[in-house]
């Protein structure tokens, strides 16, 4: 794994927040050369040596926003430096046992190493056949990967009793007009925080949220959850009673890169800005149709399609107009709109926030949406600028692995914890047979990641179950072997070297519900009975 661009725990020195309150205009020009930077003494477009060497934005300056949430752009970097730190920390720790491994007491020391600095024990079986055989240092490295991720997760490192902040959230939403939003992004690694760095909200007020290679989320899927809310508003009232008005909203987020687009734009649209934001269009716009057509009594979805340059996560959201329908061209560029407002005063920043909606539509000579979705956008945007000048303070303003970085390859539903840029590459799937083309590519990341390094493909297999049906557990273990079984035939000749490891869990549905470890022998026969 690659470990040279981590987040740097202890920044060099900068300037203090608040005296750099001005966005320098200039861009520096150079020839486009991908994967920036090339060499000592260059920098991308947009970006200029500092005093220390370092390549930093022009278009930005840190605590510059007045809309900025610093004191939340400080609490997500001491996350996002806790996080990587433990990750990072694997490969030395490993190095370390691996010299050990002809002395006598070598399984104790090991385990000792483990435990002071990854926090959990090896694999016992691993290290007992070291004295007669290689030590499996693939087996140890792809476990620890994935330990050191259940270990985050059971911990919950970023503990905060959200459920406040979620639930004024949600209210939001439904003053806005809509009682559920569903987020469907792309499966890769750098739209792993979409939702709590990118967008800003707390994963309790976004319930649905998957993620698909190209954003081409399963329309068929996200019907059947359009009809179990509008179900549960039917039978329950919640959140809003049927009679009230609101919408249910989908969006779609697809990504580009804006400083290599050709070569770090989304892998399964072939790097196309234009292919990935299209496609993503059509899903949602295949989705809207379903229901139309499917339903009676005027049922309808809002969506809405939003980009993301993955060089420094600013947004593009792209406004539909009073009809609901969306143009590729009609779109609201937040870094343009942040270097615009910077240099303002709090007051004339909201100000500007809230004619950009109007602005843009009267711009493409289209009608605004409703007030209920001008008034989404217009926080959305507000949420992201943040996330621009966090990227701007902690990151130079573009991050140093515009690539693929991810430790591990997630597969199924997907875990609620530790949301982090580059984290892992999602596949969401109920089968390998519906999800095979999602996989292909996460392998396909992977093997210029690790494989070609020597270092095997970690695969976490994680499913939620609902524990108020019986036997749902069981069901949920069986698919958890089923599809272990089912990738491992997929790919006989890395399995065959050693080159994919995994790691089983389940869960319960409810939000904070402990995660259960699944091994190769827990309950296996009973479970596959169950089924």
């Amino acid at each position: 794994m690659d470990t040279r661009h981590r987040l740097k725990c202890q920044p060099k020195p900068r300037a203090p927040i608040g005296l750099a309150t001005t966005v320098r205009a200039e861009t520096v020009q150079h020839s486009s050369i991908p994967n920036w930077p090339q060499r000592v003494s260059f920098c991308p477009p947009g970006f200029a040596e500092d005093r220390y060497g370092e390549c930093v934005s022009t278009k930005c300056a840190p605590g510059a926003h007045p809309l900025a949430d610093l004191k939340q752009n400080e609490r997500l970097a001491e996350y996002e430096c806790l996080v990587k730190a433990s990750f990072s920390n694997i490969v030395p720790t490993l190095k370390q046992i691996a010299a050990l491994r002809l002395e006598a007491d070598f399984e104790t020391r090991a385990q000792e190493i483990a435990r002071d600095r990854l926090g959990f024990d090896l694999d016992e079986s691993v290290l007992a056949n070291a004295w007669i055989a290689p030590l499996d240092m693939k087996k140890l490295y792809g476990s620890s990967v994935l330990k050191t991720f259940c270990k985050l997760a059971q911990e919950d490192v970023l503990q905060q009793d959200s459920s406040n902040e979620a639930e004024e959230v949600i209210r939001f939403f439904i003053d806005c007009g809509f009682h559920e939003v569903n987020v469907s992004a792309c499966a890769d690694g750098r739209l792993k925080g979409f939702i709590n760095y990118i967008l800003r909200l707390p994963q309790e007020a976004v319930p649905r949220h998957q993620f698909y290679a190209g954003a081409l989320f399963d329309v068929e899927v996200n019907i059947k959850q359009w009809k179990a809310t509008e179900l549960r508003r039917f039978r329950e009232g919640l959140p809003t009673t049927t009679d009230s008005g609101t919408r249910y909203l989908k969006i779609a987020a697809y990504h580009f890169s804006g400083s290599d687009p050709d070569h770090e734009g989304c892998l399964a649209h072939g790097s196309s800005d234009v292919k990935a934001k299209q496609e993503a269009l059509d899903r949602l716009r295949a989705f809207s149709t379903a229901i139309e057509n499917g339903f009676c009594c005027g049922a309808s979805v809002a969506t809405l399609l939003i980009g993301v340059d993955t060089d420094n996560d600013a947004i593009r959201i792209h406004v539909p107009d009073a009809n609901g329908h969306m143009s590729l061209d009609c779109y609201i560029d937040n870094m343009a709109l942040y270097q615009e407002t910077a240099h303002l005063t709090k007051l004339e920043a909201q100000w500007k926030l809230n004619a950009v909606v109007e602005e843009t539509a009267r711009q493409f000579q289209r009608s605004a949406p409703e007030t209920g979705m001008r008034r989404l956008i217009k926080q959305l945007l507000i949420n992201n600028l943040s996330q621009i000048d966090y990227v701007c303070q902690y990151h130079n303003g573009r991050y140093a692995d515009v690539g693929h970085a991810e430790w591990f390859i997630s597969v199924g539903d997907g875990f609620e914890e530790v949301h982090l840029r580059n984290l892992a590459y999602f596949s969401f799937m109920q089968t390998l047979e519906e999800s095979a083309a999602d996989m292909d590519v996460g392998i396909n990341i992977f093997t210029r990641l690790n494989i070609a390094k020597g270092l095997p493909v970690p695969v976490a297999i994680h499913y939620r179950y609902d524990n108020r049906v019986p036997g749902a557990r069981e069901r949920a273990v069986a698919r958890c072997h089923r599809v272990k079984a089912a990738i491992s035939a997929r790919y006989p000749e890395l399995m065959d070297k050693g080159l994919l490891v995994f790691g089983m869990s389940v869960q319960a549905e409810q939000s904070g519900s402990a995660l259960e470890t699944v091994s190769d022998n827990d309950q296996k026969n009973q479970a596959y009975r169950g089924l």
